[in-house]
């Protein structure tokens, strides 16, 4: 969570109109929240970090307030959101000692920004063949190293293979033409038929294959939809 107070501090040093700054200081200021549980109400508390949800301007603000994140940072460091990737040669020891540093420096920018890495979902994923598998920390807890993680929702493994995403795909597929074979009652082709007559029912039928992504299988209406709307 980004605190107000520091995120205003970061705008001020960006230059940016004073009155634009005032102007989001008063915009993240008066809100309130509590916990509900059941039929159980919480007291209400004041928010002092984070942006609404939701708004157009959340993301920005994100982004202003972790851009300096790389300060003084000598390995590849990939931002993405609140997703964060450090990369770096360790085929010398002298590559392993450089990326350890990093890792120091962003426990430190964490420490003076008030926001912490989930350690827990922080792995390490040893690429190449030669690669020494040495281990790094974060701070003072030791990273797990992993042989496949999930890069962005594409599973990366330390040989590079597509072969898991491509695993995962295909059965993520089956099961929803599974759920489409169960769902339908008849076969009859002269039902299928009738039924791609329906224009106005069936001018874009889409079955959605996950919360984040749909494909179109079949469009029953090909023709002028001036039929239809009349």
């Amino acid at each position: 969570m980004v605190p107000h107070s520091l995120l205003l501090e970061k705008l001020m040093c960006y230059s940016l109109d004073k009155w634009f700054v005032w102007w989001v200081g008063n915009w993240l200021t008066g809100h309130t929240q509590r916990v509900v549980v059941n039929s159980s109400f919480l007291n209400w508390h004041s928010v002092t970090s984070g942006v609404p949800h939701g708004s157009l301007r959340s993301p920005t603000l994100f982004n202003i307030c972790i851009n300096d994140l790389d300060d003084g940072i000598k390995c590849t460091l990939m931002k993405f959101a609140d997703d964060t990737k450090l990369s770096g040669e360790v085929d010398t020891s002298e590559g392993r000692a450089t990326l350890q540093e990093d890792l120091d420096r962003l426990e430190e920018w964490s420490d003076r920004n008030l926001m912490k890495f989930n350690k827990d979902k922080c792995k390490v994923l040893h690429l190449g063949k030669h690669n020494p598998g040495v281990q790094h920390r974060l701070g003072s807890t030791w990273l797990e190293s992993s042989s496949v993680e999930r890069d962005l929702g594409v599973l990366v493994d330390k040989q590079l293979n597509m072969s898991e995403q491509c695993a995962a795909a295909a059965k993520k597929a089956n099961r929803m033409l599974g759920c489409i074979n169960k769902g339908i009652t008849s076969r009859d082709k002269s039902l299928s038929h009738s039924t791609q007559c329906l224009s106005g029912l069936t001018w874009n039928t889409v079955f959605s294959f996950g919360p984040h992504y749909a494909k179109k299988m079949w469009t029953g209406w090909r023709g002028s939809r001036e039929g239809p709307q009349r």
